[in-house]
């Protein structure tokens, strides 16, 4: 990486932490450029240089806050069998803990799920997490995209609740309700 690109990136982080910090003290509609870039240091022409809008430095905020959670989920052994259990209290308390950690950001995505389609985040772990899953609870290739879809959607619901109440809910809860409302996902009678 260039000096350049190096730069580039550096504005980028501090943008996005500037929207996480604001994210932590007001809703996203109240937050303005000019907010942005003095919690970041830049100026206006800059923040424009890397974005057309508020919603863009969301939309890559939000990339960036998967990519952590992706580092997070690294903790799993990829030899451990409960990795393959999508309902299993170390798949989902991770999980939630991010979600819980990075609440405000997670309730602007799920208010705007028309932008960031949280369907999209489950679909680029399809093939590492939930595909192999699928397969070793014996579901076939024909039925994967509705159980797919089924577990997913119901994950996002059920997540997009606890985030409405301001996640007050115990993890330890949404994980037995998870667990319970997805058995149906199972096919080996586990």
């Amino acid at each position: 990486m260039n000096r350049q690109e190096s730069k580039y990136f550096n504005t980028a982080s501090l943008m996005d932490e500037a929207l996480l910090l604001l994210l932590e003290q007001k809703d996203f509609d109240r937050i303005t450029v000019k907010e942005i870039c003095q919690k970041a240091g830049v100026n206006r022409t800059t923040f424009y240089l890397h974005y057309e809008s508020m919603n863009d430095l969301l939309e890559e905020t939000v990339s960036m806050i998967s990519e952590r959670f992706k580092e997070s989920l690294s903790s799993i052994p990829s030899d451990d069998p409960s990795k393959e259990i999508l309902t299993s209290e170390k798949y989902l308390k991770p999980y939630l803990g991010f979600i819980k950690e990075n609440m405000r950001v997670y309730r602007v995505i799920h208010q705007r799920d028309h932008l960031f389609n949280s369907q999209k985040t489950f679909e680029s772990f399809y093939e590492s997490i939930f595909s192999p899953a699928l397969t070793h609870f014996g579901v076939t290739e024909q039925e994967k995209k509705y159980v797919f879809a089924f577990y997913t959607q119901g994950m996002v619901t059920i997540i997009g609740k606890w985030l409405e109440g301001g996640c007050q809910d115990d993890v330890e809860m949404i994980i037995d309700l998870i667990t319970r409302n997805t058995m149906a996902c199972r096919h080996d009678g586990q």
